[in-house]
């Protein structure tokens, strides 16, 4: 079993928290505003999304094989590690099949949103945090184990996923805030979503701590990277070219990426 320092175990904690904290930040984007700028969220999303598919297929990915090859040998990292990789974006793709996550629309115009139907938006609202706080549990679990192994590399996907969770804050908060004006459940039932991620961080280091190897390491960085990659093309990038009027995709897309390119450059010094 590889021996993990008190400091590093809390520092994943610790970001892993802060950025399921981000889905609050999305429920004030609500309440304040009357509505989010479609265009700055579009690029937002996008942002996140070259963000998550850089860090992944350069440095999360790389860790995987390198830890495979310490484990297996230099000759079989690769290939193991592509393998860990698919059963990332197989698992996630099928959590999303079982529970959908939603993208509701952010036009508070939308029939959907109207006084009269309440009861069926605050349903809607439920449904979304649910649906949500599902898929935060393997984002947790990711922002956790990347950081516990390097901060160089959870930082940026920590980052990334902050971003990401602003605008599901939003799909949380619209329907709920709309329905029942109480900026109290609103607040709350986001927080709940966000603070699945550091939970789904907890319970997956208690199932695999009697294990941790560099095998396992492999195995979940391998993971990580499937998942995050299947995250940004099915979900950030067609949400920002729902919400684009322009170029604010391939823009957001490429300067996520940048950054996360050049933040990488900077720990690696």
């Amino acid at each position: 079993m590889l021996e993990i320092s008190s400091f590093n175990l809390w520092t994943a904690f610790g970001i892993t928290l802060a950025a399921g904290l981000f889905t609050v930040l999305g429920s004030g984007l609500v309440i304040f505003s009357k509505t989010p700028n479609p265009r700055a969220l579009s690029f937002g999303l996008a942002f996140a999304g070259g963000a998550m598919v850089y860090v992944s297929l350069t440095e999360i990915f790389d860790k995987s094989r390198e830890a495979f090859a310490q484990a297996h040998g230099e000759s079989h990292g690769f290939a193991a590690a592509t393998m860990a990789f698919l059963i990332g974006m197989g698992a996630i793709a099928l959590i999303d099949r079982l529970v959908p996550n939603p993208h509701e629309t952010l036009d508070a115009q939308d029939p959907a949103f109207q006084e009269s139907r309440r009861q069926h938006v605050a349903r809607i609202g439920i449904m979304a945090a649910f649906a949500i706080t599902a898929h935060n549990f393997p984002e947790g679990l990711a922002t956790f184990f990347a950081t516990l192994e390097s901060p160089s590399l959870g930082m940026p996907l920590a980052f990334a996923i902050a971003i990401h969770n602003i605008p599901e804050g939003i799909s949380i908060a619209a329907p709920i805030y709309f329905a029942t004006r109480n900026r109290k459940l609103t607040v709350s039932a986001c927080l709940a979503s966000g603070l699945a991620e550091p939970l789904g961080a907890i319970l997956g280091y208690t199932l695999l701590k009697p294990f941790l190897s560099p095998a396992i390491f492999g195995g979940v960085f391998g993971i990580i990277a499937g998942v995050m990659v299947f995250l940004a093309l099915d979900e950030l990038l067609p949400a920002a070219k729902r919400y684009s009027d322009g170029h604010e995709t391939v823009y957001g897309l490429t300067s996520g990426m940048a950054v996360i390119a050049l933040s990488l450059v900077l720990f690696h010094f």
